[in-house]
């Protein structure tokens, strides 16, 4: 199998499994007609498992957890049973272990977030590939996320697709009211660009220390969590990568769903 890229998908709200006038939902809808290559198995960073260390769920077969409050009932009996991926999860353990991450704990309970089985549910609805997830560290940085991917990289050419599942601008108190057409605001859009610009760019250093090189930083993120996973997913493309946008729309003014491919630049 050849070597697997790396991807950075905003997930945005579970509304996308019901709501068929969101851009992103058909974007990931079509994800295996752009993305053929079926993969061994799915490893996905989430910005909703938030640990000290990084973890890992070590289970047969995944739960279905409804992460979420306030939406239509018919999201809730919605399920995703993909199987675990024990297997994967021990290997990441071991790589990062290899690496220099002393402690790296195992979750025998966990199942999937909405960051994780929401996006899956539209990439792949067969729910037969093998699922693990990792998760981030919002007290660390961006440098510290990166090394967590590079120490993955190996695995894009043991057939495991890497996904890192957050949201390019995620700040919820800034949202405006569903149909309200509000405009995207300057802050929002300005981090937007400079991530794109940086990422294409391919100056990954500003990225890892986006919060002292970037626009709005703390306006776009105000925690962490979801903008981390694009770090695990630029380390884990290995070396210095091109990265290319491959889908972007805005949802109440200021969530990005802004995603992105990272193909390691020797392959």
């Amino acid at each position: 199998m050849a070597a697997l890229d790396t991807f950075y998908i905003s997930h945005g709200s579970p509304m996308l499994l019901i709501d068929e006038s969101h851009p992103a939902r058909h974007f990931l809808q079509s994800w295996q007609k752009l993305y053929p290559q079926r993969p061994n198995y799915i490893l996905i960073i989430s910005g909703h498992w938030n640990t000290a260390h990084p973890s890992v769920n070590v289970i047969d077969r995944n739960d279905t957890i409804h992460d979420f409050s306030g939406f239509p009932k018919s999201l809730y009996q919605l399920k995703y049973p993909a199987p675990g991926a024990p297997e994967l999860a021990k290997r990441v353990k071991g790589l990062l272990q290899a690496s220099g991450f002393d402690r790296v704990d195992e979750d025998k309970t966990r199942g999937l977030d909405h960051g994780a089985w929401v996006p899956a549910m539209l990439m792949y609805p067969e729910a037969d590939i093998p699922v693990c997830q990792l998760s981030v560290s919002s007290k660390k940085d961006g440098t510290y996320h990166y090394n967590l991917g590079k120490a993955l990289a190996p695995l894009k050419n043991e057939g495991v697709l890497i996904i890192g599942s957050g949201s390019a601008t995620h700040n919820l108190k800034t949202m405006a009211p569903k149909g309200d057409p509000a405009p995207v605001p300057l802050w929002a859009s300005e981090f937007d660009t400079w991530l794109k610009e940086t990422l294409l760019e391919g100056r990954y250093d500003d990225i890892n220390h986006y919060e002292e090189r970037s626009p709005h930083a703390k306006k776009a993120h105000p925690w962490k969590d979801h903008f981390f996973p694009l770090h695990v997913a630029v380390g884990a493309a290995g070396g210095n990568p091109n990265a290319k946008l491959i889908h972007h729309s805005w949802e109440g003014g200021t969530i990005s769903y802004a995603s992105y491919q990272f193909t390691a630049s020797n392959s």
